[in-house]
This record gives structure tokens, sequence and C-alpha cells, in this order.
């Protein structure tokens, strides 16, 4: 129905035996734009995009997709919907137009309507030359453009990409992302779950930060950076184990600072000021470094750096 969300989650919870790998998690997908799930591993980013995917029943709470409940009409929201997995699985045996023809028909597309359908998404993933190719020894960007033209083989109003580009050359990835855009441009709605910071902050119109299951943060890229973070960040560079020792010494420069073994790191609004205020205290680091906060700066004071196993 017109104003409302095309996917709607209401205390949302995964449970997989004792672990509750989502935990009641509020969200909402508003139709034509880029959403996001970020997080590091095990923040269930990826049972979250089951869910959505009428793959991984919930354990309890509420979710809508397509204005559906996935429990009763799971079969008409995939009929509706492209996903585009983690991993690539398409038949390397083959061709490019075949893996897409067998696809198409998997939705009992005419054969009429499924060839120019076909010939339009090679266009579109720029594979018209490889079309007869195996896929096999195609290139990683190649393999993922076509996993992306196969999952719009149905016409889907909503597109799910769980980590779209990782592992892929930053050729490849702007590739993608050039293909993504044009997607959105169509008004096809986004959801995807990434691990870079600059490709959340380059496709996501909002997103949602995720950590052990639960909501940490939402809001616009622009947004979470201006309440999470200051405008700019400065990096001071140090020999080993000098960091720590000269802490003391600035701490009461910047807003907030970060003690790394390499580095510290002064979050403030002035960064040419604050660079100023270090150099009146005589210290002498390796490089000076002001950059402005990004969503990793975000990414990182909310979900910790440590590794989760």
């Amino acid at each position: 129905m017109p104003g409302e969300p095309l996917i709607y989650g209401r205390g949302l919870v995964k449970q997989f035996g004792t672990v509750r790998a989502v935990d009641s998690i509020d969200f909402a997908v508003e139709r034509g734009e880029a959403f996001g799930f970020l997080g590091p591993n095990g923040a269930g980013k990826s049972s979250t995009m089951r869910m959505i995917a009428c793959v991984s029943p919930r354990t309890s709470g509420d979710l809508s997709v397509l204005g559906l409940d996935p429990d009763r009409d799971g079969a008409r929201i995939r009929g509706r919907i492209g996903v585009v997995p983690q991993e690539d699985s398409l038949d390397l045996e083959l061709t490019v137009r075949e893996n897409l023809y067998v696809y198409g028909r998997y939705f009992d597309l005419p054969r009429s309507e499924l060839r120019p359908r076909i010939e339009q998404l090679l266009r579109f993933a720029q594979l018209t030359e490889r079309g007869d190719d195996r896929v096999e020894p195609l290139s990683g960007g190649m393999k993922r453009r076509l996993t992306i033209a196969r999952s719009l083989i149905n016409e889907p109003e909503l597109l799910l990409l769980d980590e779209p580009t990782t592992g892929l050359d930053p050729q490849a990835r702007h590739a993608l992302w050039d293909r993504l855009y044009r997607l959105k441009s169509q008004g096809v709605t986004l959801v995807l779950t990434t691990h870079y910071m600059d490709e959340a902050e380059q496709l996501c119109d909002r997103l949602v930060v995720m950590d052990r299951g639960t909501v940490a943060a939402e809001g616009s890229p622009q947004g979470l950076i201006g309440r999470y973070c200051t405008r700019e960040v400065v990096e001071l560079r140090f020999g080993p184990g000098e960091s720590e020792r000269h802490a003391d010494k600035v701490a009461d420069i910047p807003e907030r600072i970060e003690v790394l073994p390499d580095r510290l790191l002064l979050y403030t609004d002035q960064g040419d000021a604050t660079v100023e205020a270090v150099q009146r205290r005589a210290l002498a680091p390796v490089s000076v470094l002001v950059r402005r906060a990004t969503l990793e700066d975000v990414f990182l004071r909310l979900t910790g750096r440590q590794l989760v196993d």
C-alpha cells in the first residue's frame, strides 16, 4: 500500500537453540531506498537477511515484506524479490547466457519473454561480449555482475545483497556500485549487508548498525557521523610503544582521544587548531594526518575494535 514500508520488522527474533542471533530488533525499509545492515561477524546481519528472503522462519516478532507475511506468503514474496548471496552459486560449466536462461525458467518465464530479457541483462552487466563464454574462467568481478544480473531475471521490486563486493578489487567494486546506482534510479529497493564502510556511505540512504544481535544505531550515514563522532579526526603516529606514553600530554585538547598501539586518534571539530595545540606541547610524532570523520569511526565506536569469533 502507498505510504507503508516495503519491509517492516518489530521485535524480530531469530534463535538457534540457546543462541539468540537476532534479539528483538525494529527496522523499516521504505520503497525505493537503499538500506544497509552493518555489523561485525556474528552481529545478526545475515540471519536478518535470511528471514527477509523467506528462507529462514522467524522465531518471534512481526515481519512484513512487500506487505505480506513471510510465514504464510513465502512463495509469493520469493517470486517478487531478487537475492544476491555472499557466495556466487553460478553453474561454472554453463555459459553466461545459459546461466541466465536456466534461472529464468525457475520462474516459469516464457521463452519469448526470457530471451530479450537476457540480452537486456547482459548489456546491464556489461557482459554482452562474454555471453557465450563459460563462467569458470571469468574474473571475480564478472562473476559478481552475472550473479546480480541473474537476481534481476524476474524483474524484482526488492533486491537483497549479502556482502555484494567482498573479495573484489577496487575497480570491480566501483563498477558494481555503478550497476547498483542504476538499479536504484530505476526504482528497485536495495537492502544490503557490507563490511566496507565506504560502500555503506556511497550506497545507503539509511542503515542500522547491529552488534550482538541488537540494533546499536540507525540513521543516514552522515546523520550517524554527526551523532556519534566529531567532524574531523587527527591521527598522530608515533614509534612502537610510544603512543600510550604521549596520550596524557594531549588528552585535554580534543573532545575524545583513542589510544592505539601505533597512533593516537584525536576526535575534534577543528582539526587544524588541534594540530597547532599539539605542536605547542613540543611532541614529535612521526606523522600527522587531519581527515574527516567517517562511518568507520562510528562503526568502531559502537561495536569496538576487538575481533568477534
